[in-house]
């Protein structure tokens, strides 16, 4: 952008034609240009400026674009989701508010990834989850298998009642954040350490045995993380009944939180939001580009492995690889 590579068309003016002028304008949007930048960047150039209005106006011709992507169909099924929240700040009522942006993301049965949806709301309640998910099923969501996510009290509840049946993953660098908030400094190391052991394991069963034997370690000296381990089994575990190919992408929420970073990029250009509807336009017109890279990118996951994961087979039992602390003096 430095060098105007984004405004090729610009540097021909009189050969380009009013179209190509206002298309590159968009591009500038989503790339997270400001308004008044676009304006700037003209003159810079020698030609004549574009008010700010103007280029909202130009910009403002996102919104049905971006509105068929929200409100298009889910085709097929998608066995694997993830459900991650960020939040941005929204001029309402004439005061800054910081509203909750949710994402989804999906991976077909073919292993192709895809977006499958975003909001913007007041917070991360059970309702407006609710709203959500409920959105998702209506255009088509079917054939879930796993959803990854944080430990969200209200993503959570909405699951329960919009996908029941549906295994759920709590992600797995979120809980080890959460768990070593409950040991001292000085041990952090060592019970991170004791719980990758339980991670290692090659198997859901050996993973039990292993999550089991670091509880009962740590139950004397940290009795709040051996608590908060024990009860959260089922959740950060769920990954491992599927092919372990997948386990890397599917035991955490960061293939999202990639793509959220993506969209805080764009989006800390702006601000403040002047109102949510802006605030939908650019990330609605940066997930469709994302949207549109992954589509002529690699599967996400392999057909053979997604074909196990429709018609799964028998998983051969390993021995756990155990792991012991150090005895107290």
């Amino acid at each position: 952008m430095r060098d105007g590579s984004y405004f090729p068309s610009l540097l021909e003016p009189r050969r380009r034609s009013e179209k190509a002028l206002l298309a590159v304008i968009r591009q500038a949007y989503v790339e997270g240009v400001s308004t008044r930048r676009v304006d700037d960047l003209l003159q810079a150039l020698g030609l004549t400026g574009i008010d700010k209005s103007r280029v909202s106006r130009i910009c403002k011709e996102l919104d049905e674009v971006v509105e068929q992507f929200r409100n298009r169909p889910l085709e097929g099924t998608y066995p694997f989701v993830w459900l991650d929240a960020l939040y941005l700040k929204v001029r309402h009522n004439h005061r800054i508010v910081s509203q909750a942006l949710v994402i989804a993301t999906g991976v077909r049965e073919n292993g192709e990834r895809e977006v499958l949806g975003f909001a913007l709301g007041a917070s991360e309640e059970e309702a407006f989850w609710l709203d959500f998910l409920r959105s998702l099923v209506r255009r088509g969501l079917k054939g879930v298998q796993l959803v990854t996510s944080d430990a969200h009290e209200g993503l959570k509840k909405a699951l329960g009642k919009v996908l029941a049946g549906v295994s759920w993953q709590r992600c797995r660098m979120h809980f080890m954040r959460n768990l070593l908030a409950h040991v001292p400094r000085g041990d952090k190391s060592i019970v991170a350490a004791a719980v990758r052991t339980i991670f290692a394991q090659p198997d859901r069963q050996a993973a039990g045995v292993q999550l089991a034997e670091a509880v009962q370690a740590m139950q004397r000296r940290w009795p709040k993380a051996a608590e908060r381990l024990e009860k959260a089994e089922a959740d950060i575990l769920a990954y491992m009944v599927f092919p372990p190919e997948l386990w890397t992408r599917i035991y955490s929420t960061n293939p999202l939180e990639r793509l959220n970073k993506e969209v805080k990029r764009r989006t800390n250009v702006v601000g403040v939001f002047p109102d949510g509807s802006s605030a939908t336009r650019l990330v609605g017109a940066v997930l469709l580009e994302i949207a549109d890279e992954w589509q002529v990118g690699r599967r996400y996951f392999s057909l053979e492995a997604m074909a196990r994961v429709i018609e799964p087979q028998p998983l051969l039992v390993a021995e756990p690889v155990a792991f012991h602390l150090a005895p107290v003096h």
